[in-house]
């Protein structure tokens, strides 16, 4: 199976070093500061996971999103945000975004759901 590909988008370089040092011995984990820099590498790399905040400098998590969703790429997101109001399910639904997650985030029930995600399901109980 080729190693999952998963792109960390947030501003905070502390939670972008979380992720990295949570996810890097099982995926291959790229981060970006802002969705300019995001945006560039879906241009460059098959990405197979978006974890994004919703905040960021430059757009927002669901703007930067539905850019990624007009190149017709279907990758599941995690969506997490220190600002839950600010999300309606209706932009939930229409950019097929099928996780959110309020900061401070809870890791194992993160890692739990990212695993979900991207390990099939004949090698799950394995790989847990």
């Amino acid at each position: 199976m080729a190693t999952k590909k998963i792109i960390v988008v947030d501003d905070d370089e502390t939670i972008r070093k979380t992720f990295f040092l949570l996810l890097h011995k099982n995926f291959k984990v790229y981060l970006a500061k802002n969705a300019r820099e995001a945006l560039q590498r879906f241009r460059r790399s098959a990405i197979d996971l978006i974890i994004t905040d919703v905040k960021l400098p430059d757009m927002t998590g669901l703007e930067m999103v539905a850019e990624f969703r007009k190149a017709h790429n279907e990758a599941p997101v995690v969506l997490i945000s220190a600002y839950p109001d600010l999300i309606k399910l209706e932009e939930l639904e229409k950019l097929k975004i099928g996780y959110f997650f309020v900061k401070p985030l809870d890791l194992e029930a993160l890692t739990r759901s990212i695993n979900y995600i991207l390990i099939p399901p004949e090698t799950r109980a394995l790989s847990l």
